[in-house]
């Protein structure tokens, strides 16, 4: 369900970046790039309207989407997470210290003056 979820916000969000880029921040916008023919059929003032309702709908999809499937995501059991590298415990194998050596011919006592 998580993987469906996932599909829709990302689509949402890839038309959400086309309605911005398409938008001019003049108020020009998509209805500019037509001439004559924008002023004709819809006029400039309903494509901007468009494409302004777009992107808040399609804002409004994301933020529903992004709520509602954390509803999704199980409470009872923690996901299995792989720890970092400085995370888990390793013991790396060590050899023993060695013993210190003992001299096998002890210094003759020093003599007393």
């Amino acid at each position: 369900m998580l993987l469906i979820f996932g599909i829709l916000i990302i689509l949402a969000c890839v038309l959400l970046g086309f309605f911005v880029l398409v938008q001019n921040p003049k108020g020009g916008g998509l209805s500019g790039s037509f001439g004559g023919f924008g002023n004709q059929v819809m006029g400039v003032r309903q494509t901007t309207d468009v494409l302004e309702k777009g992107t808040w709908i399609l804002s409004a999809i994301i933020g529903v989407l992004c709520l509602t499937s954390s509803l999704f995501i199980s409470r009872g059991q923690a996901p299995e997470m792989r720890k970092g590298v400085m995370e888990q415990n390793v013991t790396v194998p060590t050899a023993p210290a060695p013993a210190p050596a003992t001299p096998v011919n002890p210094a003759p006592p020093a003599p007393a003056k």
